[in-house]
């Protein structure tokens, strides 16, 4: 019998197992999915790198994470500036002096501050003082224009809901900058591994037994597969037969093609504002490793992103930590501490959003707990 058995081979699960097999530790990866890294999981098209469950761009101010992952793979410099597009029109991302630029004309951080103020004056001047749901909120927070062209669209597709129907909490601020300034993210380190996403996760289970294609929950009698303690990382009411009900996921569907010239949009992502089109965003893939020599000259890969509602079967992406979400969580995770020998770990064991560096920070946290 192995020390633990760790349930899904993506970046949680596997930093946990490189930690505990380090540390002396028997261990056994097992994932349903029939490859290692999960959302992270990168192959290659045309030469080109392709991140197969959407964009991942790592990015972190905390320096142990970052220096733990260089261990694994040597990241480029790629900063992440996605484009928006409302209808023909393109907007710098996050709201910087690019975007209110183009949106008014202004040129100054004074001038977009008062265009700003202007607008949402005029929101209020409507009646609207109190948000009751999204729409209202991100009026008074950033006026019509930014919340016609670059909120509403994009925020009623990723939700599957009208703004005016989903609770203003969703929104509690927007990232307004005012330099000219493109870079996404406002952490000191930023990049992609040479080589893609899976190349790392081969390094950090370099050495550990790893069964792909096994579904632990349809498994989990099996002999084979026991071990002192459980690190369980799929969905936490799944894992309990949904005795309590189930939580609430959002879902996304990719559409992946070869396109026969070798840029198609000039840019990593290209978000779509705009509600008619059904996809939120477009990501070629080529631009996230510009120095990589196997890419195609002629070629390029493009994805097309949709949301959509979890259906059963489908991949859970995000969880939708609303009120009644959340409480019925706290239920489930009440049931796991019942759990002799069992640990739930990630954002679907612990029904919350990380970025990759918060799964990575919450890891090895949990690790050195164990151990």
């Amino acid at each position: 019998m192995r020390d633990y058995l760790i349930v899904g081979a993506g970046l949680f699960g596997a930093v946990c197992a490189r930690q505990l097999s380090d540390a002396g530790r028997s261990v056994l990866v097992v994932d349903r999915r029939e490859h290692i890294g999960g959302n992270i999981y990168t192959e290659k098209i045309e030469g080109i790198h392709v991140h197969r469950y959407g964009a991942h761009i790592f990015h972190t101010s905390d320096k142990e994470v970052w220096d733990y992952v260089q261990r694994f793979a040597d990241f480029n410099r790629y900063t992440n500036s996605p484009i928006a597009r409302y209808k023909d029109e393109l907007y710098n991302l996050p709201f910087n002096m690019n975007t209110f630029h183009a949106l008014w004309g202004v040129v100054t951080p004074g001038e977009a501050k008062a265009k700003i103020r202007e607008q949402i004056e005029e929101v209020r001047a409507s009646g609207i003082t109190e948000p009751k749901n999204l729409e209202e909120q991100a009026l008074l927070l950033g006026g019509r224009d930014i919340y016609e062209k670059l909120v509403k669209g994009y925020t009623e597709k990723q939700w599957g809901r009208r703004a005016s129907e989903l609770p203003a909490f969703i929104i509690r601020r927007l990232p307004f900058r005012f330099t000219y300034d493109n870079n996404y993210f406002n952490d000191r380190y930023q990049g992609i591994p040479i080589g893609g996403y899976t190349a790392m996760a081969e390094k950090l289970l370099k050495g550990i037994e790893v069964r792909t294609g096994l579904d632990y929950l349809k498994h989990r009698e099996d002999p084979s597969l026991l071990a002192g303690k459980v690190i369980f990382t799929g969905m936490i009411d799944e894992y309990f037969d949904h005795r309590l009900g189930k939580l609430e996921y959002r879902s996304l569907r990719f559409e992946t093609e070869i396109a026969d010239c070798p840029d198609v949009q000039g840019n990593a992502v290209v978000n779509y504002t705009e509600y008619e089109i059904p996809y939120t965003r477009v990501i070629e893939h080529r631009h996230f490793e510009p120095e990589n020599p196997d890419a195609s000259k002629e070629k390029s890969v493009i994805t097309r992103e949709y949301p959509a509602a979890r259906e059963e079967g489908d991949e859970p992406y995000y969880s939708v930590n609303d009120e009644r979400n959340n409480a019925l969580y706290e239920r489930y995770a009440a049931l796991a501490q019942k759990e002799t020998g069992m640990v739930f770990g990630g954002r679907l064991g612990q029904y919350r959003y990380f970025d990759m560096d918060d799964t990575v920070r919450e890891a090895l946290d949990l690790v050195k707990r164990l151990i």
